[in-house]
């Protein structure tokens, strides 16, 4: 804290407090609210500059003070700190830097100071003005010092020529391109962002103080000072325009120093990459191919500070909009969501993680994991899930290839190879399992291809997982086994052979839609699957060259609801019987009976499914009945039986007898020890609740666990003497 003593009144002062005392040598003004009382018969006065030789500066009044923060009196320094330069703006104040750009003291501070480091020209100051008496205090104070991170240094804020880019006409340009919908940014609700940093814009500081970059294209005239400059795009260039202003060929010219913003470099990128300006004009450039592109895919952290720039020097530079769509991803965070820091010790190095689970692990987890724009949470338990994904994938490959596939000659595997979508004649001939697989395949292929179209990348890779793991592995890999293998009740050369058809249609086309999603594992595994002659040239050795999912002829893939519909009946049924055989403790090697009661077509096709149901759901093949509903082969197949009965959907069910399910003795006896075990345990659980110094003394969240458990005992117990009543009788 020090004295700025008002001139002419030896008496009276402001008292001021600073961090950086040999900051004072620049000040220009001494500002002060304009309702303080305490200061405002100074307002207009001028205020004498410690150890300044005299100079005065004035005092003025601004709403910018607060004044109950410190004294109420604050120095404005514009040449070193950024709030006074904006004052001293205001008020039309003077700039004054008293230092070099090593942090050296230069002339404005005066002989005794000038050459002084910074830090031993604060000490000699405030030692010079205490000795004056214009000190008044010292208080420790802490405060953020910002600091270099290359070198540790202390920034020093000084006011320096630097160049800037006026942005007001490209910033209109680049607004109207989105607004118009040149440029299409998703997720949309970035165009808000987007619209409001362009409206609010202000002129670009291009100039960087760095070794490395684009040195700014600009040659100062003379070997000092830089009130003279030519804008130039190479020296000779610079020296031509020097010359044509009338100054010698020998005339020195400096080229600036600073290098351009690593943004301004970047935002070059969209056309400098391709030939810009060179090639500008001419046909069959890599300019004229490749610009303007389509899609940039980027972080939305980085939406003005790049992608806008890109906007507004591509329109200025060239007059086209660099691309005509902007996805913004998210930023990849740990697993809790927060920001993934060194300190913290929650990074995840990303090779360490290909190394351990693949690259295609990691790639689909990232992808699959979060919608556009939305931040991702990286989670090692996914990564892992999705490596078991890509095993997934290799067992279907190696079931497909190494066993269903298994000893056909050549002209069989060219007979089954894809060389096109199935065809509705192909189609039609097809039996149930094999119609609502490719069904539901080709409606992926349309939803897929919609979705990644509309930026929907995520959805779409979930969406092939489900598909491959639960209904092409989880069900069509087992029916398939009834056709092919003579043990499941196959055996059939047409049968057998569409069967291996469509497993290699299907993975086939599943293996394209993911290739964008696991490039290297799905590449891998594609290279296994027969060809024909036709898909044999080179781009077809390689998945990444192949077609996406073509549609045929008719510009349509061949699906059929009525199918899917019935298959999913079947998957139903087959579902109800499983649990069944939980419920009711099979043991998984027993095959049991069962009626199932149908009618008209979903009847037909359960029918001739007798095999597929048999083979999934465990039942015995003597003794399974496919019945019409309301006829009198229901009652008939269940004469004599009690039986459980399975409601499936309207107009199917299913009765399993329950011989078939259980032994009634044994079954007896073993709900019986059941039972006898419950009752012990509720009897010895609801002795101690019942005893006072247990529910008195124990904690009472121990005292309610022990009622929740009895509460679940009574209710096992009731299960079981159900079980019991509806056993049948020996």
């Amino acid at each position: 804290y020090f004295k700025y003593i008002v001139d002419g009144d030896g008496d009276d002062f402001l008292p001021v407090a600073t961090t950086r005392p040999e900051t004072i040598f620049g000040d220009t003004a001494v500002c002060v609210h304009p309702e303080d009382e305490r200061y405002k018969h100074l307002v207009g006065k001028e205020a004498v500059v410690p150890m300044g030789n005299g100079r005065t500066i004035p005092i003025i009044a601004d709403d910018y003070v607060d004044m109950e923060f410190g004294t109420g009196a604050l120095k404005i320094t514009p040449g070193h700190d950024p709030n006074d330069y904006a004052i001293g703006k205001k008020f039309d104040l003077p700039i004054i830097n008293i230092m070099n750009k090593d942090g050296s003291m230069n002339a404005e501070t005066g002989d005794d100071y000038q050459g002084l480091d910074r830090f031993d020209a604060r000490q000699k100051l405030w030692d010079d003005m205490d000795a004056a008496s214009l000190t008044i205090k010292v208080e420790p104070h802490t405060q953020r010092v910002p600091r270099s991170q290359r070198g540790g240094e202390v920034i020093e804020p000084l006011v320096s020529s630097q160049w800037f880019v006026k942005t007001e006409g490209m910033g209109s340009k680049a607004l109207k391109a989105v607004e118009d919908g040149d440029i299409q940014i998703f997720p949309e609700r970035f165009t808000k962002i987007w619209n409001n940093w362009l409206t609010d814009i202000h002129d670009w500081c291009v100039s960087r103080q760095l070794w490395w970059g684009h040195r700014i294209p600009v040659w100062y005239v003379g070997e000092s000072g830089e009130s003279e400059y030519i804008v130039a795009r190479n020296e000779a260039e610079a020296r031509e325009k020097a010359v044509d202003a009338g100054h010698a060929e020998d005339v020195v010219l400096r080229q600036e120093e600073d290098v351009l913003d690593t943004w301004f470099s970047s935002g070059l990128w969209p056309f400098a990459t391709v030939g810009w300006p060179q090639e500008e004009g001419k046909e069959g450039s890599d300019l004229s191919r490749f610009y303007p592109a389509s899609c940039l895919e980027t972080g939305y952290d980085i939406l003005f500070f790049w992608v806008a720039r890109m906007v507004m020097m591509g329109l200025e530079l060239t007059g086209e909009s660099p691309f005509n769509t902007v996805y913004m991803h998210g930023l990849v965070r740990a697993a809790d969501g927060s920001k993934m820091s060194k300190t913290k010790g929650n990074v995840i190095d990303p090779l360490d993680t290909v190394a351990e689970y693949g690259a295609d692990s990691l790639r689909y987890s990232l992808v699959t994991g979060v919608t556009p724009g939305q931040d991702i949470p990286l989670n090692m338990d996914k990564i892992k899930a999705n490596r078991n994904f890509a095993n997934k994938l290799y067992n279907i490959c190696k079931f497909v290839t190494g066993n269903a596939l298994k000893d056909l000659s050549d002209s069989d595997l060219s007979d089954i190879a894809v060389s096109g979508p199935i065809s509705k004649e192909e189609f039609e001939s097809l039996s149930l399992p094999e119609r609502y697989i490719v069904s539901k395949c080709h409606s992926l292929v349309a939803t897929i291809t919609n979705d990644i179209e509309n930026y929907q990348l995520g959805a779409a890779g979930s969406k092939i997982y489900e598909f491959l793991w639960d209904q092409y592995a989880d069900w069509y890999l087992e029916v398939s086994k009834t056709r092919i293998y003579e043990g499941f009740g196959g055996g059939g050369a047409e049968e057998s052979r569409a069967a291996r058809r469509v497993l290699v249609y299907i993975l086939d086309v599943s293996l394209r839609l993911l290739h964008p999603y696991m490039p290297y594992v799905t590449e891998q595994l594609w290279h296994h699957l027969p060809r024909t002659d036709a898909t044999s040239d080179q781009a077809a050795h390689a998945l990444m060259l192949a077609d996406w999912p073509q549609m045929n002829d008719e510009n349509v893939l061949v699906t059929d609801e009525a199918s899917v519909s019935a298959f999913e009946s079947f998957q139903m049924l087959t579902g109800r019987i499983r649990n069944a055989r939980s419920e009711y403790n099979v043991e998984p090697g027993k095959r049991i009976s069962a009626v199932i009661v149908a009618s008209g077509t979903l009847k037909e096709e359960i029918e001739k499914e007798t095999k597929s149901l048999v083979s999934l759901a465990k039942l015995d093949p003597e003794k399974v009945t496919v019945v019409e509903a309301g006829s009198d082969e229901a009652k008939a197949a269940l004469e004599g039986e009690e039986a459980i009965q399975l409601v499936i959907q309207d107009g199917v069910e299913a009765y399993l007898p329950l011989s078939g399910l259980i032994d009634p003795v044994k079954e007896r006896a073993r709900l019986d020890r059941q039972s006898t075990k419950l009752e012990k345990e509720i009897e010895k659980l609801g002795g101690r609740l019942k005893s006072s110094g247990f529910v008195d003394k124990a904690p009472p969240a121990v005292v309610d666990k022990a009622r929740s458990d009895l509460a679940e005992l009574e209710d096992q117990l009731s299960k079981v003497k159900a079980s019991l009543e509806a056993l049948p009788s020996a």
